[in-house]
């Protein structure tokens, strides 16, 4: 994408109920990837291996953030249109992303600054539907107040207060008027309603609950993530959006990057539970298609599985298991000695914290 060469040698592959526009699918590829490794890219220079793939890979970073708003370039991304909202989903992954790596934003030029703007105000014409695609234009409002950009308050403040009212208990939200259950508390809903309260906060606007409050909210879900790890390293494949992979894990990778784990888990059991899901995962080489592009999927290449909506760019989603990445190398979560996760203690007989759940919201 730094060269302008995506559109032409990224497979294409869509769900079988699905024919859509290919820079939709540029699109969602891109600003899910950038979602994911965004803070590990902002990390300091360093003169190790890793350091200097990280240098030249935030270059190419710049380059490819360029090009999806330069026109008449093959990548540039289609923003918007009148027969599909997807933009409005990708543009707050895309907001999300300069918000995690604010550096990144800072080290674009004007021109292309302008054209992420007016691609961001565009996304306002969009009508989203009454569930987690709320926080999708909530997230890029609160990013229009981060740089001082003529945010629609109201607007934000309404959204919050919405996802606020879905709230079911015991660490969960419902994604809309009914409760379904599926990942997009992890997907989407913990993380995002949390950026956008915690900068509501930062620039002294009212908010309908706390980040304090929404982050024990946040934390009693990655109890429940934590456990659904099992012994030998899976979680179960259920609910819609299962080509998102590892992105299930989303709410713990960002509690471990910004807030640290809760009570009773510690970095060693949970850095080894999600190292042998990865591994699980991807042990599998089906992953990937000759072309070196994921596959619709969720461990191997099934089409079957895909939703309505789903194309292989959506499938980059799981890059938000690496937001650990943007830790120092010396931090605990990397250091700290291997556990035994929950389940696996449970089911090798040895001893493991019972679990209890929330009963108030009040701290």
């Amino acid at each position: 994408m730094s060269k302008g060469l995506l559109s032409k040698k990224m497979a294409l592959e869509y769900s079988p109920f699905l024919k859509s526009h290919k820079n939709i699918l540029i699109l969602e590829c891109f600003s899910r990837l950038m979602d994911g490794i965004g803070p590990w890219l902002s990390l300091p220079d360093d003169d190790t291996k890793e350091g200097n793939i990280r240098k030249e890979l935030r270059k190419l970073a710049i380059l490819s953030y360029k090009n999806a708003v330069k026109p008449n370039t093959s990548d540039m991304i289609l923003w918007h249109s009148n027969k599909i909202s997807q933009p409005l989903v990708e543009a707050g992954f895309l907001a999300q992303s300069f918000l995690r790596a604010p550096d990144i934003w800072n080290q674009l030029d004007i021109i292309t600054k302008n054209r992420y703007l007016d691609c961001f105000k565009e996304i306002r014409k969009i009508k989203p539907p009454f569930n987690n695609c709320l926080l999708f234009i909530g997230i890029v409002e609160c990013f229009f107040m981060e740089i001082d950009y003529f945010p629609d308050k109201e607007r934000i403040f309404n959204i919050t207060n919405q996802i606020n009212r879905w709230y079911i208990g015991d660490g969960w939200y419902s994604d809309g008027k009914y409760f379904s259950m599926n990942y997009y508390n992890s997907y989407v809903i913990h993380p995002m309603f949390i950026d956008m309260l915690e900068i509501m906060e930062k620039h002294n606007m009212k908010v309908p609950i706390n980040s304090t409050i929404a982050i024990r909210r946040m934390q009693r879900y990655n109890i429940f993530l934590e456990r659904l790890i099992s012994p030998e390293g899976t979680f179960p494949a259920f609910g819609r959006s299962i080509i998102y992979r590892l992105a299930a894990f989303h709410s713990l990778a960002v509690s471990i990057l910004k807030y640290g784990l809760p009570e009773p888990l510690t970095n060693g059991q949970v850095r080894s539970g999600l190292t042998k899901i990865i591994y699980n995962m991807f042990n599998i080489t089906e992953n990937f298609n000759n072309k070196g592009f994921l596959n619709l999927g969720f461990v191997g290449h099934q089409v079957n599985i895909a939703n309505s909506y789903s194309t292989s760019g959506s499938t980059y989603l799981t890059s938000l298991i690496f937001l650990p990445l943007g830790l120092p190398s010396n931090h605990s979560f990397w250091v700290d000695p291997p556990q035994l996760w929950t389940s696996k203690k449970a089911w090798t007989g040895k001893q493991f914290p019972i679990d209890n759940h929330i009963f108030h919201d009040s701290i």
